[in-house]
């Protein structure tokens, strides 16, 4: 059983799970948007035995407190680093899938010294198109007028392939109940930061760490094709496109998931010793 932790820091109280070996190589997750930690354990309990495992719930989002009356992806970036400062924490492997792809992309190019390594999950480097901010801009909206429930049904359409759908009804509920149990006013605090985010693939060529990229095969809201180009800017990454899943690959083939990071991990850092202070 998964324990729950909190931890203050900047006046702001924030929930995490902490699991593996305490000694061992950090690796932080960073999950997608409106999520939470629990994303990701099947991760957290298949590859503890030789990781120092962290999952963290973003501001506003899971159990930890919003804090401030506006989001901004480098604000969660600077969270980030500010959590791993809490926990003593001098460099991690960083793992984000979606909105914590852009949160680790957003922090690595402005603290490159606090990584040892990127697992960029179903993600972009790219910002919004003006049809895109004018989407979030019109989910926010339709959000404040209607709450959730509507809002959580169309989401789990793009976010899971068709047959997880159909076959994956523990993690289709799962993802459903974790938004429904968000905050509507945080839910739209942070579509206007994803709207509002910068581009981030102009840094790529300076990422200098060991770098996996993994993307569902049906991912229709970060494409394999986008994946393939993040894959063709960093330098060194590796690509695996994993068979059927959509965009929350890690839920929806975790088998295959986990089987590629334990590879990534393995390759780059079998032989590392801890790297807390």
């Amino acid at each position: 059983m998964l324990e729950e932790k909190n931890i203050h820091f900047n006046d702001l109280q924030v929930s995490y799970l902490d699991e593996g070996s305490p000694t061992g190589f950090p690796l932080i997750f960073i999950h997608g948007f409106p999520f939470n930690k629990w994303m990701w354990e099947k991760q957290l309990i298949a590859i503890k035995e030789n990781y120092r495992l962290i999952a963290y719930d973003v501001r506003g989002h899971g159990e930890t407190e919003a804090g401030t009356p506006t989001f901004s992806i480098s604000q969660f970036a600077d969270d980030l680093i500010a959590l791993m400062d809490a926990l003593h924490i001098e460099k991690a492997i960083v793992a984000g899938l979606s909105m914590g792809g852009y949160i680790a992309l957003n922090a690595i190019k402005k603290y490159s010294d606090r990584f040892a390594g990127l697992i960029l999950c179903d993600t972009q480097c790219g910002a919004d198109s003006a049809e895109g901010k004018e989407k979030r801009k019109k989910t926010i909206d339709f959000i404040k007028r209607n709450g959730l429930e509507v809002y959580a049904q169309e989401s789990l359409k793009n976010l899971f392939a068709p047959a997880s759908l159909e076959g994956k009804m523990n993690e289709v509920l799962f993802i459903e109940e974790t938004i429904l149990q968000s905050k509507a006013d945080n839910i739209c605090l942070t579509l206007q930061a994803l709207a509002d985010r910068m581009e981030t693939c102009s840094s790529l060529k300076k990422i200098k760490v060991p770098v996996a990229i993994l993307v569902g095969k049906e991912d229709k809201v970060t494409t394999s094709e986008i994946a393939e180009k993040l894959h063709e800017l960093i330098k060194g990454s590796t690509l695996h496109i994993i068979d059927e899943a959509g965009h929350l690959s890690n839920l929806e083939n975790p088998d295959s998931f986990n089987e590629y990071l334990l590879e990534f991990l393995k390759t780059n850092f079998g032989s590392q010793t801890s790297m807390s202070l």
